[in-house]
């Protein structure tokens, strides 16, 4: 899946903040069950996202996506908290984390490669510089294809005790 078109985005986005909740990003490509345009919201919420904030935003917006029409084909809507292995979109939620663990996949490669799992290390001039086995790759925000935390297992053990 790559990131939903900016036209999607701005459909989407004042309907999300509209209703509470923070518009992590959105995807849209082949899903499971064919094309699916992908949610992530995010709440100030001591609970979180839950199912039913899901439900409400989903319903929101399958209404809001049919009148405006930005898709032209037919799709699958989805609508889900950014989970343990947050999707990062945006230059500010990359800076939000610096030294996390980070698995991104380029549109195009950059030094002959497209993929890249390291530490995140800097953030700068709309660039995520990532560290792979001691080589720092720069990495334009605006040319990444999907990026994702790499959950840490241990840190997640050690919150819930």
């Amino acid at each position: 899946m790559r990131r939903a078109s900016q036209a999607v985005v701005n459909v989407i986005e004042p309907v999300v903040t509209g209703l509470g909740y923070e518009l992590v990003g959105a995807q849209f490509g082949q899903g499971e069950n064919g094309q699916t345009l992908r949610i992530f919201i995010d709440t100030d919420n001591a609970v979180g996202v839950v199912v039913e904030d899901c439900v409400l935003v989903s319903k929101q917006l399958s209404a809001v996506l049919d009148v405006e029409d930005t898709i032209k084909t037919a799709y699958q809507l989805e609508v889900s908290s950014p989970g343990v292995d947050r999707p990062l979109f945006t230059q500010s939620q990359f800076e939000e984390q610096l030294n996390e663990i980070v698995r991104v996949r380029m549109e195009v490669a950059v030094d002959g490669r497209r993929n890249f799992k390291g530490q995140l290390v800097a953030v700068e001039n709309d660039n995520a510089i990532v560290e792979v086995d001691g080589i720092d790759y720069t990495l334009p925000v605006s040319e990444i294809e999907q990026a994702h935390l790499v959950a840490d297992l241990k840190k997640l053990a050690g919150k819930k005790k």
